[in-house]
């Protein structure tokens, strides 16, 4: 199929070219860095066969594709001048009698809660409410839940894709177990166009929502650094250490409990008294905490997870940094341990982690890079697949660690001419 007429006939979805009705509504990503893309073709796929007649387009008339679920990728991945493969039409999600849960690729995650709230099933994911469940999970996806059941990409039992030969699979762990294997972690589009995802779900509880703040700043982290990753599972306490335009830093503590509020503000007592805590539906919870990362205008990340705490010195550099009279900058610990460390399966490499560190701030700012290299003289040099970094120089061990060659295998395998690539991709 070399001609776009050709396509067009056998499509069962939409089409769109720069001169389409609608074309720029379509072919902009979440992310506004990235806006500037102009895909030669934007396909929105209504089925799984749509996606294979998209990719063989794509190869025969020579043109780089990359699928798009959510678009948030902070690379830029999921935008190209290519073929964009629009998975949006792709969003049904039905809940069978045993939880399983089967997940279009183009569902976001607030369409998901809802879905999976009306059946009281949940998932252990994010928070952002037009984040795509497909790059969350092949990347693995840590969120509020996870340190009781594990990452996102842990509950997932099944999936659906097409390969760069166009053909359709299903794959768990018996049918294509190495390939299922990958897209359990490894970071997504390089394997192929996940179309359907199915996960076994988890009941949804109510959930404590909490809330301290301290201008203690060094010490919060400190100890921040030696408890929440050995806190018991059935609570996340991340840790947010911004400083505004010209204002002094200041940490907060903010997080979900599966107990109680009494006895979680107890189990908080070390960070202080005066915070607050609502017993709340899951479901509701996560949308309460506002994400930097949601912002339209788009901000830069760079992270690393820590297998040890940062040193007295290295906190003290961090906050010197901290405060700028022109732009806000924040960095964000997110507690690891628990079952994020106890689940072993799939291709995520970081399984020994306590904390991952965000530096957070506008997509100019220099400090995030001063700020990163201060924090990495006490990383692990691992690096978290959903937040892909360009800056890295060793990103093929950072984002794999051990399992980079079984990784390059399974990738050899199932697309042997790199139809799927683009930087750091295997």
């Amino acid at each position: 199929m070399t001609d776009l007429e050709g396509l067009r006939d056998a499509f069962d979805g939409e089409l769109f070219t720069p001169d389409s009705p609608g074309y720029d509504a379509v072919r902009r990503p979440a992310d506004a860095r990235y806006a500037s893309a102009r895909p030669r073709l934007v396909v929105r796929c209504a089925s799984a066969a749509d996606v294979a007649r998209a990719i063989e387009y794509a190869r025969t008339a020579r043109l780089p594709l990359t699928p798009r679920s959510g678009g948030h990728c902070f690379a830029g991945r999921s935008s190209t001048d290519g073929v964009l493969i629009d998975l949006a039409g792709l969003a049904d999600i039905t809940v069978s009698d045993d939880g399983t849960a089967t997940i279009g690729a183009g569902a976001r995650l607030a369409t998901v809660y809802t879905a999976l709230h009306a059946h009281g099933r949940t998932l252990p994911a994010g928070c952002g409410p037009t984040v795509g469940i497909v790059g969350l999970t092949l990347g693995g996806g840590i969120g509020l839940l996870g340190r009781k059941y594990g990452l996102t990409c842990d509950r997932l039992i099944g999936a659906q894709l097409v390969l760069a030969d166009g053909n359709i699979v299903d794959c768990d762990a018996t049918n294509e177990p190495d390939l299922f294997w990958a897209l359990r972690g490894a970071g997504g589009g390089q394997f192929g166009v996940v179309t359907t995802l199915k996960f076994a779900t988890v009941p949804e509880p109510l959930a404590t929502r909490f809330e301290l703040a301290s201008p203690a700043v060094a010490d919060v982290i400190a100890a921040w650094q030696d408890w929440a990753p050995d806190a018991p599972d059935d609570i996340t306490a991340t840790l947010t250490v911004a400083a505004g335009p010209g204002e002094p830093p200041k940490a907060v503590l903010f997080g979900a409990s599966l107990r109680e509020p009494g006895p979680t503000a107890a189990l908080l007592r070390a960070f202080g008294s005066d915070g607050t805590f609502r017993s709340l539906p899951f479901s509701v919870l996560k949308d309460t905490f506002n994400d930097p990362r949601d912002d339209d205008a788009g901000v830069r990340i760079r992270s690393e997870f820590f297998a040890q705490p940062l040193r007295p010195q290295t906190i003290d550099r961090l906050l010197s940094e901290l405060t700028d009279p022109a732009e806000r900058r924040e960095l964000t610990f997110t507690p690891m341990g628990g079952a994020y460390n106890r689940n072993r399966d799939g291709a995520f490499a970081h399984r020994d982690q306590r904390f991952l560190l965000e530096h957070i701030s506008r997509p100019t700012s220099s400090w995030i890079d001063r700020s990163w290299a201060t924090a990495h003289a006490d990383g692990s040099g691992r690096v978290y697949p959903n937040f892909p970094d360009p800056a890295l120089d060793d990103w093929a061990t950072a984002y794999h660690g051990d399992n980079l060659a079984r990784l390059t295998a399974v990738k050899r395998k199932y697309d042997p001419d790199r139809l799927f690539t683009f930087p750091q991709s295997l």
